[in-house]
């Protein structure tokens, strides 16, 4: 099969708040997906599901063509939107947490990703800014050897300088043999890196497609189709 992630019918309600309303999706492998769309469009919820915090009320995922499991816990390298360290730990400390719970994590590359970014292994967590608290946990996520990379929000909140060093790490260090899932709603930033872009809104798929395609299509950035599309 040449998809990474298949859903089919996928629908998580909260109580009387539907979050994803029979949601159908395939994403192809090798390729750096965007999921995009404002607030309470569904993409952290869709996302939690992929990596096994949450259980969808109804319908089936297969990610690498297993259902949600022990498997696909150990192929997906997951990046949340708030930083999940010990204050306490210096960011050796995290390389060592990091070595011991994944097997497939790479100490080498860590250490380059951190050189990359200007950090240092003896640095406290509880010192380091909200850019450098970014970098360093995509540091770590990259670092595995994973079949896929689920990014949530990857850049929100940080200022334009760690915003490129970020998108460099992406860039330089993502491997064509593995796929990648982005959220964000900052897409005039991330646009150039994805290959493809899912546009959700309230829990539906709304439109998505090849992002090259798309702006040819429609002789319009990505960007500005999220917004004719969002502002209905």
């Amino acid at each position: 099969m040449n998809n990474i992630v298949e859903i089919k019918n996928l629908t998580k309600i909260y109580y009387d708040k539907i979050a994803l309303d029979n949601l159908n999706l395939k994403i192809k492998k090798g390729k750096v997906v965007g999921i995009l769309g404002p607030n309470g469009s569904g993409k952290t919820t869709l996302i939690k599901i992929l990596t096994g915090l949450l259980r969808p009320t109804s319908g089936e995922v297969l990610i690498d063509q297993q259902k949600i499991g022990v498997y696909t816990k150990s192929i997906i390298s997951y990046l949340p939107d708030r930083n999940y360290l010990y204050k306490w730990m210096k960011i050796e400390d995290a390389c060592r947490l990091f070595k011991d719970f994944y097997a497939d994590f790479d100490a080498n590359r860590f250490a380059e990703l951190l050189d990359f970014m200007q950090l240092k292994e003896n640095m406290k967590i509880d010192t380091l800014s909200k850019g450098m608290h970014e970098k360093l946990n995509l540091a770590l996520a990259l670092a595995r050897k994973a079949k896929l990379y689920i990014l949530d929000e990857p850049i929100a909140g940080v200022d334009p300088v760690a915003r490129d060093q970020i998108l460099d790490a992406i860039i330089n260090n993502y491997n064509e043999n593995s796929s990648m899932l982005i959220t964000t709603h900052l897409v005039s930033e991330m646009e150039n890196i994805l290959d493809e872009v899912v546009f959700l809104k309230e829990g539906r798929l709304v439109s998505k497609g090849n992002a090259e395609q798309l702006r040819e299509e429609k002789g319009k950035q990505i960007v500005e189709i999220y917004k004719e599309i969002f502002a209905q």
